[in-house]
């Protein structure tokens, strides 16, 4: 395996969301402009209170998404404009990126180990976030490729809660150290790399595969 920065790697841990996927976030921007909400209204809801709010009850499985609905408008409307959690769980479908599909094949042809590390919910996992046949398909392609899948709604913590790192670590059978860890949020970033992950943020998808490719020495243009 690749050695960077005295690192042995032997690991490449994504999230799904905003990394394989196309991030909601754009879904909320235009929900917000249709509603005459403030830009990102709905992040800000998500980050208040974010350990106790009604989308990590969600995300934990520990309200369903019918109580999310009323949690969240609740939370919403406490900032000052309700807005419906069914209308948000609605938005949460993104577009497949090929590029991180492509990277995630040759990450696993060289050898890698490789799980996929996303907070979900119960209703609205990969293959319930969307509806057309095909989608379905493909995505459950995908990931039928990782080694493993940590979800929060089957594990009980979520995204950046240090334990939910600390699965995804023990069901590969690897030290943080060995791990690199993509993801689109800071906030879930910063425990991985206090565990001791080299971590990449996505933003630009092609910007996050040439840093990957730079730490593995591994060829990832596509």
């Amino acid at each position: 395996m690749r050695t960077y920065d005295h690192r042995v790697f032997t690991a490449v841990l994504w999230d799904f969301g905003g990394v394989i996927l196309s991030s909601p976030f754009e879904a909320f921007n235009h929900h917000e402009a249709a509603l005459g909400l403030p830009v990102d209204f709905i992040r800000t809801v998500n980050a208040t209170n974010p350990d106790t709010n009604a989308w990590a009850l969600l995300e934990r499985n520990e309200i369903s998404p019918t109580a999310f609905d009323q949690a969240f408008a609740d939370d919403s409307a406490a900032l000052g404009h309700e807005v419906r959690g069914a209308d948000v769980l609605a938005l949460l479908a993104g577009e497949v990126r090929p590029q991180m599909v492509a990277a995630l094949d040759a990450v696993r042809a060289a050898g890698y180990k490789t799980a996929c590390l996303t907070n979900n919910v119960v209703t609205h996992d990969m293959a319930a976030m969307i509806t057309a046949d095909d989608r379905t398909t493909a995505i459950a392609a995908i990931m039928s490729r990782f080694d493993a899948i940590v979800e929060s709604s089957k594990v009980g913590v979520r995204k950046p809660e240090p334990r939910f790192y600390e699965i995804a670590c023990e069901v590969l059978d690897v030290q943080p150290s060995q791990c690199v860890f993509l993801d689109d949020l800071g906030i879930n970033l910063k425990p991985a790399a206090a565990m001791g992950m080299t971590t990449i943020k996505v933003g630009d998808p092609d910007v996050a595969l040439a840093e990957l490719s730079r730490i593995l020495d591994l060829d990832l243009s596509f």
